[in-house]
């Protein structure tokens, strides 16, 4: 069963159309999972990413209600990137959310359009091509194209839960990316830390963008945005913060580049 008392399965969104998502690009290819196979594939590399090889699989009840992406290379078939994406039909709907668990969204309900979240984003430990993170955006886009999604979210991890690592990446998110007060995150989870109200340092810019992880170093990019404080979640070994991306406030240049990497 899923969180919300429904038989497990695939997406309640997903249809045929969905299941055709496939994108080429050099070595490598994504598409969208096919089955249980699949699924539990991306559960064994999430555990390598997050975790260790050795740590319990990296599952929940979530895997079940949402479409599961996939980037493999196309030489082998080995896979080298997945996540996982929630399509709800708006702000109404955020509680069904993964993010919901951690951050109070109340705020977020009275966003009108359609959202996505995207989580358990990971790469293969031992793959530091930056194509593949490439493919992986181009995939989220065309499918952000084809059902008019408007905004991107989910939780954006650093690893490990020791927050002095960090600081000056935190310092950066309080100077120049927290959310729109109209939007932003209230505290839910036991256990947090308040950069917004602790951090008085002004942030080291190279330093920030080097212990920033990738995938919140692109949200920003886009023009994303982040709460004030991260969960501390032991349970994952990571601090994370809410991240949001309103699809139209996306610089057009960066649009552009997005485009023309989700076209085969």
């Amino acid at each position: 069963m899923d969180p919300y008392g429904r038989r497990s399965g695939r997406c309640r969104d997903a249809d045929a159309k969905d299941r055709m998502l496939t994108l080429k690009k050099g070595r490598y290819r994504a598409r969208f999972a096919e089955g249980v196979a699949d699924i539990q594939a991306a559960q064994h590399l999430r555990t390598r990413a997050f975790q260790s090889a050795e740590a319990p699989l990296d599952a929940d009840d979530f895997d079940g209600i949402c479409l599961h992406v996939l980037v493999e290379d196309q030489r082998n078939g080995d896979l080298v990137c997945c996540f996982r994406i929630l399509p709800l039909t708006g702000g109404q709907e955020i509680a069904r959310s993964y993010s919901a668990q951690y951050y109070n969204l109340s705020a977020l309900e009275a966003f009108e359009g359609r959202m996505v979240e995207m989580g358990r984003f990971c790469i293969d430990p031992d793959i530091s091509d930056p194509d593949v993170l490439r493919v992986a955006w181009g995939a989220m886009t065309a499918y952000v194209d084809e059902q008019g999604v408007d905004m991107l979210f989910g939780c954006s991890s650093f690893h490990g839960t020791d927050a002095a690592q960090y600081l000056d990446a935190f310092a950066m998110l309080k100077h120049r990316h927290l959310a729109p007060k109209r939007w932003l995150p209230a505290v839910k989870a036991p256990k947090v830390f308040r950069f917004a109200q602790k951090l008085r340092r002004k942030p080291d810019a190279r330093k920030a963008m080097l212990r920033m992880p990738p995938l919140l170093r692109t949200y920003l990019l886009m023009g994303g945005w982040v709460s004030d404080h991260a969960v501390v979640d032991s349970q994952m070994n990571t601090l994370h913060v809410f991240t949001g991306l309103e699809i139209n406030a996306i610089p057009p240049a960066r649009k552009r580049l997005l485009r023309a990497t989700a076209v085969s």
